[in-house]
């Protein structure tokens, strides 16, 4: 059984047990988290597509841990100008272990 969910801006295609990480999320660590963007559900063979949302379906997930990706480094550089900028950016996330699929 595995779900399309919606958090953050971006869709993730989750199952039962497996983990992932999110744009930061509100909760502190071992809260549970109930999502209810559920885009798409499919238990093996039913498939069933929202419009936009699948209506009564939701996802369990548990917080891991919160925390900050990788640097990204952004450079920037007008050639002949003498303009150069350099940047770079963290990203916060929320690891989450997904408990369970309703629905």
């Amino acid at each position: 059984m595995y779900a399309v969910i919606k958090t953050g801006g971006k869709q993730y295609r989750v199952a039962a047990g497996e983990k992932l990480k999110v744009e930061q999320l509100a909760g502190e660590v071992g809260a549970a988290v109930t999502i209810g963007d559920v885009l798409l559900v499919s238990d093996g063979e039913a498939l069933r597509v929202g419009a936009p949302r699948v209506t009564g379906a939701s996802v369990t997930a548990t917080v891991l841990a919160h925390g900050r990706g990788d640097k990204i480094g952004i450079f920037k550089m007008r050639r002949r100008k003498h303009y150069r900028k350099n940047q770079g950016h963290r990203q916060n996330y929320t690891e989450l272990r997904i408990d369970s699929i309703n629905g």
